[in-house]
């Protein structure tokens, strides 16, 4: 029923001026917002990350009416938010819209006024011949994404945060519309929820988890509590003391430690991966901003980097990968960095307020860490210098101080539907048949917590990585709901995987496929008039390859062999698992071939101070000395070598980006050489201009005549 006071004369004359006014041009200053409450959209994408970008773009190519409904000001989420380093695996398994994309930013960069602070002849990742581009500057994301939308007429509307308790009307098991806190209403006939933290999916009832299952839970092997994978680089190599006064429990745990058990390995637990912001950084003089100290700096909240530090752990605490322009794509890296462990639990489930809470909470922290490095007195002197060349990026991220606008949300809620993504659908030990695109990076999980081993020192808990060896399928049925739960609901980000499966899936390439997959199951349930549970996949397949998704993993290329063993070659064969190692090596499936179990890698960093000894005792003769690792374009060019023989040492610079002749024969030659007993071969990461990798070393008795 009306209010009667609404039949009054002021304010019939008062709904006819507003009238009015919403009827004209709206100013530069003030922009109108586009009128959604009398329209029902085909498809209402909630939320404007890559995966609802594309989503929208797909569903508006289907020649379907769609809106964008966005709780934040800038679109693209990470991808224009300062993850330009694209962590995607298999790069022939990226298709469709995704590809288009990086092919657009590779025609960005092909354009000689797009290299303003570098020429492009010297960076190191534009390849003229390539059809896309994998690295990129986070304005050149976000414009190009902007102009995308338009291109499509997509309307985007901004700001607009869903009223989670009450603003989703179910009609049974259809969504009906939704409401934003500011009081617009939004009808559709299907929806999409392409948010990081699944908020549309959980305010509609869906199932969803938070946290780490256990092992137990799906028959895996990497998932929960995971301190017996405590062999990574992201950790403590030396002994730190935890507690406020060394050596006196009494006096309290540093801040971010958990001062309780960590839990038993592969137990569940509440835990999320860390969250951290990927800074642009550069150290071009012009286009540089110093990195500040925040106003509520707290000191103590780098206790545990000092203490690192002096414990005499000296690698440098960033991952920083090169962009266009003499920018970067900066991350977490080694035992104290740019992770705030332990600080985001809450976040997947907070309210608004707690979420902006503890955003701010992760970026006052992480800028006081980048001051810290950068002028602290405790830090050494070397580490300062380094940092302190470097600084935001002036031409980024201009409206929020050159900071990221998006904080790297790794996991948060994940659905748990008719068919859940694990390892055995990672390691292909479990092919899904309802593929709606490939996903092919590590199950990659960063530390979840930090802990106080038996012995009274403080470790990372929760960083796992390891490839899965090449791509693998991702099931339909994982990105809709349970049947029984909403019929006309797509969940492409937080799709229905366990933590660890996640952890491989959750690379932006992989959303923005899923997004269009979302997008046009959501369409062909329209023409069909059928819930999206109901979607003939034949139809959905046919319509996805006609679009250029790639689903199938033979596609996308071979996946890495398994591990040839050491007995099927001739002569005496040590690897790498034998070898001496100095300095921290991550092992690694992801390229082959190999030998054995995997191989190792630098990681690109430490240069000098990582090397690899492998030794044999031989008979008295000559042997030919030869190397199996493999090659890949990220390979060190200068990699150092030195033969240990019976006349001296022989240094030898090996590149490790050249390819394999054949690749059933994995060893190269450095040489043949006289060994009286004991042989030797050493590799350093000195003066690397890539990945240091190394496998195995092969002796074999020469047949040369004398």
């Amino acid at each position: 029923m009306r209010d009667a006071k609404s039949t009054s004369p002021w304010s019939v004359v008062s709904l006819l001026f507003t009238a009015f006014l919403s009827s004209a041009p709206a100013s530069d200053q003030t922009p109108k917002r586009a009128d959604h409450t009398d329209r029902t959209h085909d498809v209402v994408v909630y939320g404007g990350t890559s995966a609802g970008v594309v989503a929208a773009i797909q569903a508006a190519r289907m020649k379907r009416s769609v809106v964008i409904v966005h709780p934040d000001k800038h679109i693209g989420g990470l991808t224009t938010g300062g993850l330009g380093w694209t962590d995607s695996g298999r790069k022939s398994a990226i298709g469709g819209l995704a590809r288009e994309f990086y092919r657009k930013i590779k025609a960005h960069y092909d354009r000689d006024e797009a290299w303003i602070h570098e020429r492009r002849e010297t960076y190191r990742f534009y390849r003229p011949k390539d059809d896309a581009m994998w690295t990129f500057e986070p304005h050149v994301a976000e414009r190009i994404m902007e102009n995308w939308l338009k291109e499509y007429g997509v309307p985007v509307v901004r700001g607009a945060r869903l009223d989670r308790a009450a603003g989703v009307v179910l009609d049974g098991h259809r969504i009906r519309s939704i409401r934003t806190l500011d009081g617009q209403t939004f009808r559709g006939r299907m929806f999409i929820d392409a948010t990081y933290e699944g908020d549309l999916m959980a305010a509609a009832g869906v199932s969803y988890t938070v946290g780490r299952e256990s092992n137990a839970t799906y028959g895996e092997t990497l998932n929960g509590v995971q301190k017996a994978q405590n062999t990574h680089n992201h950790r403590f190599i030396k002994p730190v003391d935890p507690y406020v006064r060394p050596g006196d429990p009494s006096s309290g745990v540093l801040p971010g430690i958990n001062p309780g058990p960590p839990g038993e390995d592969g137990a569940g637990d509440h835990r999320v991966q860390a969250y951290c912001f990927r800074m642009c950084m550069t150290r071009v003089p012009e286009n540089r901003v110093p990195f500040r100290k925040p106003t509520d700096y707290d000191e103590r909240r780098y206790e545990l980097l000092f203490r690192n530090f002096e414990a005499g752990d000296m690698r440098l605490p960033l991952k920083i990968d090169m962009m266009p322009n003499g920018k970067t794509d900066t991350n977490n890296n080694c035992a104290v960095s740019t992770d705030y462990i332990g600080m985001n639990y809450e976040y997947p489930e907070a309210s608004y307020e707690r979420r902006e809470q503890i955003i701010a909470e992760h970026r006052s922290y992480q800028e006081g860490l980048m001051w810290t490095l950068a002028n602290h007195p405790r830090v050494p002197e070397r580490i300062r210098r380094e940092v302190s060349q470097w600084g935001l990026a002036k031409d980024e991220f201009v409206d929020n101080g050159h900071w990221p606008h998006q904080i790297y949300v790794r996991e948060a809620r994940r659905m748990v539907s008719d068919y859940v993504m694990t390892e055995h659908d990672c390691r292909r030990h479990r092919v899904a048949p309802d593929s709606v695109g490939l996903g092919s990076y590590n199950m990659d999980s960063h530390n979840c917590q930090r802990y106080i081993t038996p012995e009274g020192f403080v470790q990372n808990e929760g960083d796992v990585q390891v490839s899965p060896g090449g791509p693998y399928a991702i099931s339909y049925r994982s990105i809709v709901p349970k049947r029984g739960e909403v019929e006309n609901l797509l969940v492409p980000v937080c799709v229905s995987a366990s933590h660890i499966a996640y952890g491989s899936i959750r690379m932006e390439p992989v959303f923005m496929i899923l997004g269009q997959s979302a997008a046009t199951a959501a369409v062909l349930a329209l023409q069909d008039g059928c819930s999206v549970q109901d979607v003939p996949y034949s139809k959905l397949r046919e319509r996805l390859l006609a679009d250029g998704q790639v689903l199938d993993i033979a596609v996308a290329g071979p996946v890495a062999p398994s591990g040839l063993k050491p007995a099927d070659f001739r002569g005496i064969v040590v690897d790498d698992d034998q070898a001496e190692l100095t300095g921290t090596w991550t092992v690694s499936r992801s390229v082959g071939p190999f030998i054995g179990n995997g191989y190792r890698h630098d990681n690109n960093e430490g240069h000098g101070a990582k090397s690899a000894r492998f030794v044999a005792t031989l008979k008295p003769g000559e042997y030919a000395v030869e190397l199996a690792f493999p090659p890949h374009h990220n390979r060190s060019s200068r990699t150092r070598v030195f033969v240990v023989h019976s006349g001296g040492t022989t240094a030898l610079t090996l590149d490790q980006r050249k390819p394999l002749k054949n690749p059933k024969q994995p060893f190269q030659r450095l040489g043949v050489f006289r060994f009286d007993g004991k042989a030797e071969v050493r590799i350093e990461n000195t003066g690397a201009d890539g990945y240091v990798v190394i496998d195995a070393v092969r002796f074999l008795p020469s047949d040369r005549k004398r």
